[in-house]
């Protein structure tokens, strides 16, 4: 990673770089969103082709091939919505080239981290101490299923994230059922939205303790879904991370219709909530043809944790 964001900021001018760099202990650093805006970094529309060879260079080094498709093919829905919109070609909400990217530091220097954020992507990534954090990470897709006549259509970018959740869903029993579910309406949003810090009153649904064999493993490959978008290291460290902490204690909880279906009143939501991270999965704009996911580190979104421990050992 830290080799990918020296060679990026390598192809940068002195001018882009200062687009492109900020100091770590900048709070930019926290001010994310998913929706189409202005952002600081510098953006693809301002790339040359070397430059943003570059730039994916560094999302490749991060992710899985799944998880680099996955932001590539998010990025490309951009064309789809300003069909679907009836939008100009040139339009500037819209657009697949509102990608920006931010280099927090020096790489090489830690701490140092970086982003990529645009309309429904938001990673990012902090080194501390040769330890790395890699949340809050956000993945959305509008639509869900590409219904309109383009080329893309029939493409399900986060299939895996719904129907394993309505697979998990459909296997519980009525009394395992009347724990994970929590209301007949779903929310039009996800509950931590962009906040810095995520944080929920507590922890609702059905724990993994209490699933049979079967569903545990359908569970597991649930939150799986989620890890197996990054690199096979980072999937690995989380994996082992959830272990350590219990994921007898990891719950499952379930917002609004049952069904896997799109129109008016389907909109459903799921979270899977254990003691150290939260994975929260909304879809109900648009009549259930919209989604949102996002998963976060509750103790160490940003780095937080990590940037904690080494000032502390350097203070001492």
């Amino acid at each position: 990673m830290q080799a990918a964001a020296a060679a990026f900021l390598h192809t940068l001018s002195a001018e882009q770089r200062k687009e492109a760099q900020l100091p770590y202990t900048d709070l930019a650093r926290f001010d994310w969103n998913f929706t189409p805006r202005a952002r600081k970094g510098i953006t693809l529309k301002t790339m040359n082709a070397a430059q943003r060879k570059a730039a994916m260079a560094l999302i490749r080094v991060v992710l899985s091939q799944e998880g680099y498709n996955k932001a590539v093919q998010i990025i490309d829905l951009e064309h789809v919505l300003r069909v679907v919109e009836s939008r100009p070609a040139n339009d500037t909400y819209r657009d697949p080239e509102n990608y920006a990217f931010l280099i927090f530091g020096t790489p090489g220097s830690e701490p140092w981290g970086w982003r990529v954020e645009g309309h429904h992507l938001s990673l990012h990534f902090s080194s501390i101490d040769n330890q790395l954090s890699y949340t809050p990470s956000f993945m959305g897709s509008n639509p869900g299923t590409v219904m309109a006549d383009v080329p893309q259509k029939g493409r399900r970018i986060l299939q895996a994230e719904q129907d394993l959740a309505f697979a998990l869903l459909h296997s519980l029993d009525a009394s395992q059922l009347e724990k994970a579910n929590l209301g007949a309406k779903a929310p039009n949003e996800i509950f931590t939205s962009n906040s810095r810090k995520a944080s929920l009153a507590k922890m609702e649904g059905i724990p993994m303790a209490e699933l049979n064999a079967s569903q545990q493993a359908a569970f597991k490959k649930l939150i799986m879904a989620y890890l197996q978008r990054y690199h096979v290291t980072l999937k690995n460290q989380q994996w082992a991370e959830l272990e350590k902490h219990g994921l007898e204690k990891i719950r499952f909880a379930w917002l609004g219709d049952h069904q896997p279906e799109i129109g008016t009143g389907h909109g459903h939501y799921y979270r899977i909530h254990g003691p150290t991270f939260l994975i929260e999965f909304d879809n109900t704009q648009n009549g259930g043809n919209h989604i949102h996911s996002v998963v976060r580190d509750l103790t160490n979104d940003f780095g937080e944790d990590l940037l904690e421990a080494h000032y502390k050992a350097k203070h001492n």
